[in-house]
């Protein structure tokens, strides 16, 4: 599934092509994704203006000049490719290759722009990714965006926010971190990148960052600040790879990033002099990876 810095690569790299273009036409080859297109979806968008492209949490935000916005999540295998002319783009290189197959072109935006015609392909095998419509007022209510926590890089999340969401809590840290409603866009591979970076153990109970008095501890203020960097490090990747690449089979997967636990299971731990070796665990049916040693 396609985390944060992995839909900001994205959004970085469609948005030269999308912004300030005019949407020709809106094609839906078929009714629905994961759900069903919105009713009206394709005569709502055609002929409107793109002002801007954004993201909250997951989600691809498509901003319209009426006061409507296209929420797009790329569920499991969902991806966007550019084409002008003969030419396709892929607006972001990552580690797992995408499907070429166009028998999977599902949705199609036609667009006119300044540097003359253009389309923006979404790509999509297994259907688990979806698109819906808003007014851009009232997103914050919006069933999928509705009671988001803090993004991850904004200046919302805190140690202090987060020792009042975690007071008191027996969840494992890393459950609570996964949690949208803590933090909005955070997935499993940045969750254990991020606690492996402060040396904090995935099981240990939330509850433990904060005081008896409700304040947070100093190994929580240096979770708050391994998060931020970690989110920021994946997308400063995705972001050299969007200057020096262009891919003319509209290929696309995960940004390669090395990891430095995630799925490197039996391999060393790469804290300097720790010793340790990585090892795996299943929480709540996801992988999670850390070190033994010293993640405490």
């Amino acid at each position: 599934m396609p985390e944060l810095p992995e839909v900001e690569t994205v959004r970085r790299g469609l948005a030269p092509t999308m912004e300030g273009a005019r949407i020709a036409r809106l094609e839906l080859r078929r009714k629905d994704l994961r759900f069903p297109f919105p009713e009206g979806l394709e005569a709502r968008a055609t002929g409107r203006r793109i002002i801007a492209l954004g993201r909250r949490a997951k989600y691809l935000l498509i901003d319209l000049d009426d006061g409507t916005t296209i929420i797009s999540h790329l569920g499991m295998s969902g991806s966007f490719r550019i084409e002008t002319g003969p030419v396709a783009e892929a607006p972001a290189e990552f580690h797992h290759p995408r499907s070429k197959d166009e028998k999977h072109d599902h949705a199609i935006f036609h667009l006119e722009g300044p540097a003359g015609p253009s389309r923006v392909i979404y790509n999509d095998p297994r259907r688990f990714g979806f698109m819906d419509m808003a007014e851009r007022t009232a997103l914050e209510i919006n069933p999928f965006l509705f009671g988001l926590g803090p993004e991850p890089t904004g200046n919302e999340l805190s140690a202090a926010y987060l020792a009042r969401r975690f007071d008191g809590k027996a969840q494992p840290l890393k459950s609570a971190l996964l949690d949208q409603k803590n933090i909005a866009g955070l997935g499993n591979i940045y969750v254990c990148e991020a606690l492996w970076r402060s040396h904090l153990k995935p099981t240990r109970a939330a509850a433990t960052l904060v005081t008896k008095t409700g304040k947070p501890t100093q190994q929580m203020e240096l979770l708050v600040s391994s998060i931020r960097d970690v989110i920021a490090d994946a997308i400063k990747a995705g972001g050299s790879s969007l200057r020096d690449h262009i891919q003319t089979d509209g290929s696309l997967g995960y940004f390669q990033h090395s990891f430095s636990v995630y799925d490197r299971e039996s391999l060393p731990c790469r804290t300097p002099g720790c010793g340790g070796t990585v090892a795996r665990i299943v929480q709540a049916g996801r992988s999670t990876f850390y070190c033994p040693v010293c993640q405490k």
